[in-house]
This record gives structure tokens, sequence and C-alpha cells, in this order.
């Protein structure tokens, strides 16, 4: 498959196939459709799996992955898969133990690349998101650059062959990138980013530091009110990518996706559809004009849906 060979090369000399399979889903879909789902992905080509702890599916997912190369379909090293340390384990002892959890659920002897899932350090324990009693999150305090070189030290262990971050700014980036006796730079930060949302300057640092920015929400959002503003306009009905898709004879979601692919941006589409599933894999089958990525440059908005 075409896909293959859509791969961009990391600082590390890794390669992170460039459209990658999100697996993220609502509390109230059932954890069982995780494992069909990203069985149907890496079935119709798929081969970057996008996952986390704090998704609460790693244990279908990778049942997804373990069966997928039982029968057959792929060996472990055409599968990329990612975790991502959660925001309550980034105290520098807790990091490794939470790989291993991750491992543990996977049933994976290592992964591809792990993630600082966010840069806001929550207090350590058993919830994903520790409340005080009036229902604010109780913040932790942690030098991130002490849970870079943990991450590091889970890289050298041979628990994961890459290691990143997400949702950093460029400053945070920095600040680690600055850090004294830094042994690995991150391999890519993975932001909110879509047409309305364009992270051109963080896009552009980011090339400028050899980092490569991986794009969630790139179809916009699930409308998750929990987590999005529900009066937001809604992305794929935007008039200017349904006028380009209509050109193309292409749906609106595959121009978003192609977009940021010729932005040179790994992109990650998430769907639990399995129509869409297959039809994200169709991204490769055309191509966007210069006129046409500089229209759609021209609708960004700087809107976050997350």
């Amino acid at each position: 498959m075409e896909t293959q060979c859509q791969r961009v090369k990391l600082n590390d000399g890794h390669f992170i196939p460039i459209l990658g399979f999100g697996t993220y889903a609502p509390e109230e879909v059932p954890k069982s459709e995780a494992l069909e789902v990203t069985k149907f992905a890496i079935e119709v080509g798929f081969r970057h799996i996008d996952c986390a702890h704090a998704y609460r599916n790693e244990e279908q997912v990778g049942h997804a992955i373990r069966s997928k190369i039982a029968d057959g379909t792929v060996k472990r090293e055409d599968i990329f898969y990612t975790s991502k340390l959660w925001s309550t384990c980034l105290q520098p002892e807790l990091v490794q133990s939470a790989l291993e959890k991750s491992l543990k659920n996977l049933q994976l002897d290592y992964v591809d690349l792990y993630l600082i899932h966010t840069p806001v350090p929550l207090k350590p324990g058993g919830e994903i998101l520790p409340t005080d009693e009036d229902g604010k999150l109780i913040l932790d305090s942690v030098d991130l650059r002490h849970t870079w070189e943990a991450l590091e030290k889970c890289k050298d262990a041979g628990l994961t062959k890459s290691i990143g971050v997400s949702n950093f700014n460029h400053k945070q980036l920095e600040k680690i990138l600055n850090k004294h006796r830094l042994k690995y730079k991150p391999v890519c930060n993975q932001v909110e980013c879509h047409p309305y949302l364009n992270q051109g300057k963080l896009l552009g640092f980011c090339k400028s530091h050899d980092i490569v920015l991986v794009a969630y929400g790139a179809l916009g959002s699930q409308r998750l009110s929990k987590w999005v503003n529900p009066n937001y306009p809604i992305l794929l009905e935007d008039l200017v990518l349904c006028a380009i898709a209509k050109k193309h004879k292409q749906t609106p979601a595959l121009v978003a996706l192609r977009y940021q692919i010729q932005c040179g941006v790994v992109v990650l589409a998430k769907s639990y559809n399995r129509k869409r599933i297959k039809e994200n894999m169709q991204v490769f089958d055309f191509e966007l004009t210069p006129e046409d990525m500089k229209t759609i440059d021209g609708i960004n908005r700087n809107m976050r849906y997350y």
C-alpha cells in the first residue's frame, strides 16, 4: 500500500507514518468498540496508531494490534504506536512505572513514541483528573526538564523508540531544548491543528528545530460538550473547504487532512465510523494546488476547539 512509504524521518532516525489513527473516544462509547475500530483501521491500511493512558482503552487497542499481528496482517515493526505520559505522573520517579503500566495493558514490549501528554502537572494518584471539594483541578509542581530526563532514560532502556511532547507552546519547548546536558531532543510536538488553527508560528518554530508537528483535532472536533464550545462553527461545513472538496471530488474531511500533509504536518484522523475510517485513507489519492493551499491558509482564525 502507498501508505507504507508515506513516512517522515524523525530527528532520532526513526520514521513516523504521516497519517495516523486516533483512538480517543468519549466515555459513553463502549471500550470494546476501540478494539473493533482499531482492528478495522489496521485492515484498511493505517500503520500509525495514536493512544494514551488517559484514554483508558490501551488494553483494547493493544489487543487489536496483537490480533492483527497474530493473523499475519502486520508485523510489530510495521506498526507505529504512540502512548502518552499522563499529567499525574510527571514527577520523574513516576515516569518509568507509568510507561511500564501502559506496556502491561498493551501487552507490548515497547512503544514507538512516548509523549508528555500535557505540560500541566496534576496531583499524583489514581484519578485522571484530581479535583478538590470545589471541583477545581489540583495542580502539582514539577520541573518538566526533570520529567524529560526520565523519558530519556526510558528510551535508553528500550521501553520506547522515540520521545516527544504534546500540547507544548514554543516557550515550554525551548525550556527542554535549552536544558543543560540534553541527551535527546523531542522528536515531535502533538497539538490541536486544523485550518481554523493552523499553528503557523509554532510549526515554523518546530521545523527550525527539526521537530515534527503532529496534528490532533485535524477535522475540527467531536462535539464533546465537556471540552468544546458548542457555539463554535463546524470546520467541515466551512464554505471554502466545501468548495475545494467539490472541485477535487473529495470530502471536506479529506481536504482538511490533505492540507496538513502538504504543510509537512503528521496528521491524526480520529473516527469510530468504519466508512469514514476507510475514506480517510484516500488522502494519498489526490493533491491540493498551491492556490488551494493559500486559500485554506486564509481561513485560519486561531480558534481552539479544545
